[in-house]
């Protein structure tokens, strides 16, 4: 991808003396034509606010796509953030090897455009407070297509955040007045910058030009005269939108749709078989940050939405995400739903041959959500366990391994019996052909 920089066609440049230089008639058709190639190649290569994506499939929750650009000479995180609709944190989250004010020029930068739609339904407008990103689901019409907006947001600052529940928009408003709260005057005023009572619209406005309430409440959706805040917490509750993220959305949501407000910091969803997580900073907030650790919080997420049982690998990749909170989705179970599991054993391990490993079951379910339970029981143990859940097509099998021998495969039994009340038995991976991963729905 590259930046093309160019200057808007003023006709006739004027002389040092005042005298328009004029060019002889012929050629003005040739020079209108190439002004016309420079647009339409300006036009293709401008970065497109792409903001619309198709609805996926109930069951599946990953769209977009990420991308990454190179950095300009003397531009910032920030600038790349504002011509690429995304946030001022997420980007500096999806970067943390970059310096957010002075990048190195002609450094890939990745931009976030990849997103794990929030555990909501899918209608109106869901905010999700730590991803400081709002999704909206326009009703589709009979035959269209279902489809998901999605935009870059400001949220409140440290305690001054919107309340978490369902609301929905009320009064809508174009060039808005700002009645200035009581409580905003007297923080001004003591900081020496002292407010009016209204402020009109115009360039000094920050609600910008568009404004939606939430109910009969004093928040707003609203634009701003302050892009470059987008993706941060500094409001005072208010929802902030870029200026043309705002305009193109007032005209698609009706008065009354319904807005949920939900606190999601750790999301986990499914494209076709491959499941990602997405991790991002949780609120601070004592009253809206839950006390249980970064990866139990992951941990949730992923089991409330693959119902399936994770090899060791995985989840350590899970905890990683949930580490490093950089807000992109990471894949962590790469398309195995469905796939034989001899053949991703010779895959991963090629000195075995597969119908030489043994395997430890401790049980066979209909229930997935009872395998997680254990399965996670059995995670906890302080020993190197790999497990997984396999299907001959009727019920899941809860197995420990592969080991390279029967032996083995006792003695892992008699481990996790001093641990717990499950033995297991060994299981030659020949009987397991045929065998496959389960499914989330199985």
């Amino acid at each position: 991808m590259f930046i093309l920089r160019i200057s808007a066609f003023r006709g006739p440049r004027p002389t040092q003396n005042g005298n328009a230089l004029k060019s002889p008639d012929r050629y003005r058709p040739t020079l209108l034509f190439l002004y016309c190639c420079v647009l339409l190649l300006w036009l293709s290569a401008a970065p497109v606010r792409a903001a619309t994506y198709p609805l996926p499939p109930a069951g599946e929750h990953v769209i977009g796509e990420l991308t990454a650009v190179r950095a300009a000479r003397d531009e910032t995180l920030l600038d790349v953030a504002l011509r690429h609709d995304v946030g001022h944190e997420a980007i500096v989250a999806a970067n943390p090897d970059i310096d957010p004010w002075l990048p190195q020029e002609e450094a890939w930068i990745t931009l976030p455009t990849q997103f794990i739609l929030p555990d909501a339904p899918r209608e109106g407008i869901v905010i999700n407070l730590p991803e400081m990103r709002l999704y909206y689901y326009p009703e589709p019409a009979a035959g269209e297509q279902a489809l998901v907006i999605t935009h870059p947001i400001s949220i409140g600052s440290e305690g001054r955040n919107l309340p978490i529940g369902l609301s929905r928009i009320g009064e809508k408003r174009v060039n808005p007045s700002w009645v200035v709260p009581r409580s905003i005057r007297e923080e001004h005023a003591r900081a020496g910058e002292p407010l009016p009572p209204v402020v009109p619209p115009g360039p000094d406005n920050p609600l910008g030009e568009y404004a939606m309430r939430l109910g009969t409440s004093s928040y707003l959706i609203h634009g701003t005269n302050r892009p470059f805040s987008i993706g941060m917490r500094v409001s005072h509750g208010c929802i902030r939108m870029y200026p043309e993220d705002i305009a193109a959305l007032f005209p698609q949501v009706p008065s009354g749709t319904p807005v949920r407000i939900i606190n999601q910091p750790f999301k986990a969803g499914w494209r076709a078989d491959e499941l990602y997580v997405e991790a991002h900073t949780p609120l601070q907030e004592k009253h809206l940050s839950p006390a249980s650790s970064h990866t139990t919080e992951m941990v949730a997420a992923v089991i409330n939405t693959s119902r399936i049982v994770l090899d060791e690998m995985s989840w350590a990749m899970a905890r990683l995400a949930a580490e490093q909170q950089q807000g992109i989705p990471t894949k962590i179970l790469p398309g195995r739903s469905g796939e034989s599991l001899l053949r991703t054993v010779a895959g991963r391990f090629p000195g075995l041959a597969p119908g030489e490993t043994w395997w430890l079951q401790l049980g066979a379910y209909r229930n997935i959500h009872n395998a997680n339970l254990i399965a996670e029981r059995i995670g906890r143990l302080p020993a190197d366990i790999s497990t997984s859940l396999v299907t001959d097509g009727r019920l899941c099998h809860l197995l420990l391994g592969p080991f390279t021998a029967r032996d083995a495969a006792v003695n892992m039994g008699k481990v996790i019996r001093a641990y717990t009340d499950f033995s297991g038995f060994p299981l030659p991976g020949a009987n397991l052909n045929g065998y496959r991963y389960c499914r989330p729905e199985t």
